[in-house]
This record gives C-alpha cells, structure tokens and sequence, in this order.
C-alpha cells in the first residue's frame, strides 16, 4: 500500500509553532494548491490544505516559511477524528510532512535572503541530497563566474559534453 503526497503552493498564513507536553516541536500551516482548471466564470479555483510537520523540521518551517511563499511539501494523509465539545464527531484531514523546499527565497531580502535558494531536509536525517544551505558559495554575486555581466559567455566545442 501506498500513501504518498507531493504539493505546490503557497502558505495562507504564517506558521504556527507549538511544542507537546513532552517538549516535541510541532508546525501547523495551510498551503494553497491552484487547481489545473477554471470555474465555468473563468476563475482559477483552489484548494487549502493544512500540512503538519514535527520535531527538527517543524522549527525549520516556523523560522523561514511566511504568508504567501511558494513551498514544496512532501508526506502522506492522515484523517483523524475527535468529538467536539457539542458532542460531534469531527474529522480532519491534513498532510503530514516529512520533507518540505521553499522555493522562494526571503522577499524581505533581510538576513539569509541572499538570493539563495533555502531547502528544509527531512527530520528523519540526511537524505543524502543537497539542503541548499551550502556555507560555502559566496555571498552576493562577488565570484560568480555565471553572473550576468551583459557580455557573452565564450564556450568552445570542447568545453561541451556531447
């Protein structure tokens, strides 16, 4: 059995950053995910869905994400249920997430905002992959050999490789 999910969107609000009793980090946020067609008024519609992290990567999400940054979310559904105070069975559907990229970097452009692109990894460690925090490439575009200088880049057939 498969239980897998993959969104793109954009936050509705700023995270919420909760720790449990026992001390464990927990973010709740909504992101909105357009859907791929248009209302019968020509309207783009969409859907919000309210995504969960835990632990490392739930205090990442509190101290980058923002309202209306486009993020990336990676887990699986869960429905659970409660009975509300009215005596009401009540139930919730949410995604909890184990890997969550900002593909956006900071609007405000203050600290860390360098242009970079800033990536959250999986809490249950390193997968392997890049996070996108490399400490190593400058800040700014000092030594970039790739910057846009307004001249042409001279490559030759063998700098190619095909």
């Amino acid at each position: 059995m498969l239980n897998r999910v993959i969104l793109i969107g954009r936050l509705t609000k700023d995270p919420e950053l909760r720790y449990t009793p026992s001390g464990v980090a927990v973010t709740q946020f909504t992101i909105a995910v357009d859907r791929p067609f248009t209302s019968q008024g020509g309207e783009r519609e969409a859907d919000f869905i309210p995504v969960v992290t835990w632990r490392q990567l739930a205090e990442t999400c509190a101290n980058y994400l923002r309202k209306g940054r486009l993020t990336a979310v990676e887990g699986r559904i869960q429905v659970r249920n409660y009975e509300n105070n009215e005596g009401k069975r009540v139930y919730v559907t949410e995604v909890i997430a184990d890997n969550v990229r900002f593909l956006e970097s900071n609007r405000e452009g203050g600290a860390g905002g360098g242009g970079q692109r800033e990536e959250a990894a999986p809490f249950g460690g390193g997968g392997g992959g890049n996070t996108g925090r490399s400490s190593n490439l400058p800040r700014g575009n000092q030594n970039d050999p790739f910057s846009d200088d307004g001249k042409p880049i001279d490559i030759s057939d063998d700098d190619l490789p095909f």
